[in-house]
Order: C-alpha cells, then structure tokens, then sequence
C-alpha cells in the first residue's frame, strides 16, 4: 500500500470515529458533514472526496464496522480449528471474540443494533448483506458440527446462528448499559453456560 493511500485510509478511520460517535449522541438526522469534519479535524471538502454524501459514509461505516466484527469472529474460529479443537469450542470463542469487539467499539455496536430494526433507509440493503456475512461465518461452524455429529442434526442453522449473534450483541449491550461492573471474563462465562446447554441446571 503506498503512502498515499495509507493516508487515505487513516483519514478515512478518523471520519468513520467521528461519525458513529456523533450519530451515537445524537441520531443520523441532527449529525452534518460540518460537524463530522470537525471532530474528525478535517476540512468539509475532505468529507466529500472520500465519500460522496453523508448516507455513503454511513453506508461505508456499517459496511467497515461489520466488516471488522466478521474477521474477528472468522480468526477466532480459524484458531481454534487449527488445533483441532470441536465446533462448541469455535462458537465460544467466536462468543468471547464477539464481546472483545462489542467492547472495544460500543457505540458502533449501539448504531448496528438500532438500524437493523429500521426498514426504511436508504442502506437496508447494505446492512443486510453484511449482517449476513457476520451470521455466514457462525453458520458454517455449525454446519461443520452437525456433519461432524458434534450437534445435534436436528438443529436449524440459520436461525440459531442468528440467535447466537443475536444474543452476545444484546447480551452485550445490556453487560454495558446496566451491568458494566462486570469483566468480559464473567460475562463470556455466563454465555458459555447458555452455549452449553448447561442453564437448566443438568450437566451435559
């Protein structure tokens, strides 16, 4: 990568911080191009030539935001198959790989939550795509499980691949909003326990 596009990309990390930090605070609507430049400490025109409007760069932030979220969830799985270790273990190092993320960008994760529930914007379609990655890489886990007669055949893929992420970013907001006392380590701990079936109080 030569330096100029080095440059390009850490002006671009620095435009992304301040969007999601000021769309965070104050919703998509209130937050302008002025005010992105500004706490980012570049000039408007740089906001324009990097992204073409204020949607494109939030369309690029989910897309980047998501993106990271999906590598970390993809290496984690990736380390523990290279030593041979089972598909439960994957998922919850994929689960502890899941809170790392959601800790070191909380309000990215905050935006993610909230804008998947909205069906009218203008970067649905994006956000779909990419939330779809992110949940790919935990299907394919649980596929390997099931063809490695580690889970049970009966299980529906898509949705409990759904459900886990579903779970750790809920989970995880809730650990940061109410509960932020608490270690990652405790909180991962209690996931594990859900992960392993192990909440009704049986041992398996």
């Amino acid at each position: 990568m030569d330096s100029s596009s080095t440059r390009r990309q850490a002006t671009r990390q620095k435009l992304y911080e301040a969007a999601v930090t000021l769309i965070a605070e104050q919703g998509f609507s209130a937050t302008t191009v002025d005010e992105i430049a500004e706490r980012a400490g570049v000039a408007k025109g740089t906001v324009y030539y990097n992204f073409a409007s204020k949607t494109v760069l939030f369309e690029e932030l989910l897309r980047h935001g998501v993106g990271l979220l999906t590598a970390s969830l993809r290496d984690a799985a990736d380390g523990v198959r290279s030593r041979g270790g089972t598909s439960v273990e994957a998922l919850d190092a994929m689960i502890r790989a899941g809170l790392v993320f959601i800790d070191a960008y909380p309000a990215f994760t905050q935006l993610y939550v909230a804008e998947l529930w909205r069906t009218n914007r203008a970067w649905q379609s994006t956000l779909m795509v990419v939330r779809g990655e992110a949940v790919a890489v935990v299907e394919s886990v649980l596929r390997e499980g099931v063809e490695r007669g580690e889970l049970s055949g009966e299980i529906d893929v898509p949705l409990t691949a759904a459900a886990l992420v579903g779970m750790v970013l809920v989970a995880a907001l809730d650990w940061q909003s109410f509960q932020s006392e608490r270690s990652i380590d405790d909180v991962h701990s209690a996931l594990s326990l859900l992960l392993r079936g192990r909440v009704s109080g049986h041992a398996g």
